[in-house]
């Protein structure tokens, strides 16, 4: 079992301590927050173990789970790096891009594996329908959420549209040649509704539209591909999948078929696929500790949370 300490233990924090605690793949040693009060508090109720530094509990484990706001990702993560230790990251990796590329540079040269927490590549929606994606030429997502102040000290797009930032570029193999952004802030003191149009160099177009001041969640997206429609919905955990293949010489009778102005005739199949339950946290803590004694690559690496972040740098930089 790898040992692993936690820092930060606000909301995201406390949920990392407790699955931690009760995953088979490492042994929680403990946790630091800088806030004595509510670090005591989770301490006394939970029973983990409180460090009294940063470093302490550094030097105590193998992997570093970094919950901290998104300011300190950098500075301990290079700690933890700087020991030989393993880091897992929330998104996003960090605040700046040259934090991040400092970061990359880094687990390559002490040799750690680093993931950043995008933990929708482990959504069971689209865990169920990735390998179906297949170079997809326009996508639309819509990620909205009602107004919670955790989470406004940064623009929406590093607060929620990130997510699917980090989702397009792991099914879109082309760099991105152009990027169109508008922002608006209404309650907060950066945006909080965003929509941004990426043009890949392959062709392929998305729409992304964020708010955290929705009076309903919404988190879904729609991938169109030659003779297919994909549609994911990261809330409700549903995915459906919508084909057309060649209309056979003799169709049943209720098939649905459409026939286009040359002629052409297609047969729709709708696909329901089975979208198994799960803990994405969890998975995505567990393949990495896999990542680690297995010596592979993370599912979700440094590299991706870079790339991720980049795209929404220049999607900051259109407002």
């Amino acid at each position: 079992m790898l040992k692993v300490g936690v820092l930060g233990a606000g909301h995201l924090g406390k949920i990392h301590l407790k699955l931690l605690n009760q995953s088979s793949k490492y042994d929680l040693v403990g946790f630091y927050d800088p806030f004595t009060e509510n670090a005591q508090k989770v301490a006394d109720e939970f029973g983990y173990k409180l460090f009294g530094s940063v470093s302490e509990l550094i030097n105590s484990v193998d992997v570093i789970d970094i919950v901290t706001p998104t300011l300190s990702h950098f500075n301990c993560a290079k700690e933890a790096i700087l020991e030989g230790k393993h880091v897992f990251i929330e998104k996003p990796i960090t605040n700046t891009l040259e934090e991040a590329e400092a970061l990359r540079t880094l687990v390559s040269q002490h040799h750690v594996k680093g993931q950043v927490g995008h933990v929708e590549r482990f959504n069971p929606a689209f865990t169920a329908v990735k390998d179906i994606i297949e170079n997809p030429m326009f996508i639309e997502c819509h990620r909205l959420a009602e107004f919670n102040p955790r989470g406004t000290d940064v623009p929406v797009v590093l607060d929620l549209m990130i997510h699917d930032i980090d989702i397009i570029l792991s099914v879109v193999k082309s760099p991105v040649k152009n990027v169109h952004a508008s922002g608006v802030t209404v309650i907060s003191e950066t945006p909080d509704i965003a929509n941004a149009r990426i043009e890949f160099e392959n062709g392929c177009v998305a729409n992304l539209t964020a708010s955290r001041i929705s009076l309903k969640n919404m988190r879904k997206t729609r991938f169109f591909q030659k003779d297919a429609y994909i549609s994911v919905d990261f809330f409700e955990k549903k995915s459906e999948v919508v084909k057309m293949k060649d209309v056979p010489e003799n169709p049943d009778e209720f098939a649905m078929v459409l026939q286009n102005a040359e002629g052409v005739k297609k047969q729709i199949y709708f696909e329901n696929p089975i979208v198994e339950s799960n803990n994405a946290i969890l998975d995505e803590l567990e393949t990495f500790a896999d990542a680690i004694e297995n010596d592979t690559t993370p599912i979700v690496t440094l590299s991706h949370g870079t790339e991720a972040l980049r795209v929404a740098h220049q999607i900051i930089n259109c407002f």
